[in-house]
């Protein structure tokens, strides 16, 4: 599955995943502290949903512009408001902002975004869309390469979002190592993992590899727009979070409750928010 973000803007699974992300930002925000966000597959940072690659899919009509009947009623709810009011800015110009965007829009003073993408022609659009940005730094490298040596942050707090194309048949198998190489050396952070339902045998394979960190808690938020089906198609979409906050469980329940009838394909959406088995060895 090659899950270029281009391909995608705006579509459900941004939607879903865009929601959680801001939850996860809003709660680091309840300290003064400063903390920091690493965004390991940035992508652009923002996207024409008038371009070639989106109308090519058209995702976003069964994506965000599905909120439009009820954005006023989500925007007068909590854990859908900074949501909106983080993509506000673009949808008016028929444009969605990626998650490194959102995150810097949510950004306090003291706080700090790292975006690392590797396509090159990503990653100068990323440049250019934070240039001149002194809390943000926008650098076309390998996540997992930047991980391995900008963690732990100087700031001590903080989120890792680990958002994969999907384009590799290995792409688990990097995720595990690569997360567990991440959480060897910052125990203590938010790591929030993206990933699409398409295969029922490759998200059970996912969710054994990160209950095989040997990390605390770790809580799953799944979206389901329809059953799986034997033609492997893109059903659904999830976020792992290892060392979630301790309301990031009740606030995803709400928060797809809400999402199934607006994004579901009719009465067979279902969603679903769990703990995985801690696997410790």
């Amino acid at each position: 599955m090659n899950y270029r973000h281009a391909y995608h803007a705006g579509n459900f699974a941004d939607v879903v995943k865009h929601v959680l992300l801001t939850r996860l930002i809003e709660y680091l925000k309840r300290k003064d502290k400063p903390f920091r966000v690493f965004d390991t597959h940035a992508g652009r940072g923002l996207y024409d949903l008038a371009a070639d690659e989106a109308q090519r899919t058209g995702e976003s009509r069964d994506g965000v512009d599905r909120l439009a009947p009820a954005a006023a009623e989500l925007a007068a709810d909590p854990l859908f408001a900074a949501y909106l009011e983080a993509i506000a800015p673009d949808l008016a110009g028929h444009r969605y902002p990626g998650s490194p965007l959102i995150a810097r829009r949510l950004l306090r003073r003291q706080d700090r975004l790292s975006a690392y993408e590797l396509h090159p022609a990503d990653a100068a659009a990323l440049r250019a869309l934070f240039a001149g940005d002194v809390q943000v730094k926008a650098i076309e490298l390998d996540a997992w390469l930047a991980l391995g040596s900008h963690l732990p942050p100087k700031e001590k707090r903080g989120l890792v979002l680990i958002d994969p194309p999907f384009e590799k048949s290995s792409e688990i198998e990097d995720i595990a190592a690569g997360l567990a190489r991440a959480y060897r050396r910052w125990p203590g952070g938010i790591y929030a993992v993206w990933y699409p339902l398409k295969r029922q045998a490759a998200v059970a394979a996912l969710h054994r590899a990160l209950a095989g960190l040997g990390a605390g808690e770790i809580v799953v938020a799944e979206f389901l727009r329809e059953p799986y089906g034997p033609d492997e198609r893109f059903v659904g979409t999830g976020l792992a979070v290892v060392n979630p906050p301790y309301v990031f469980a009740a606030e995803a329940e709400a928060i797809l409750t809400r999402l199934v009838p607006l994004l579901g394909h009719g009465p067979t959406a279902t969603a679903r928010v769990f703990a995985l088995p801690a696997d410790k060895p």
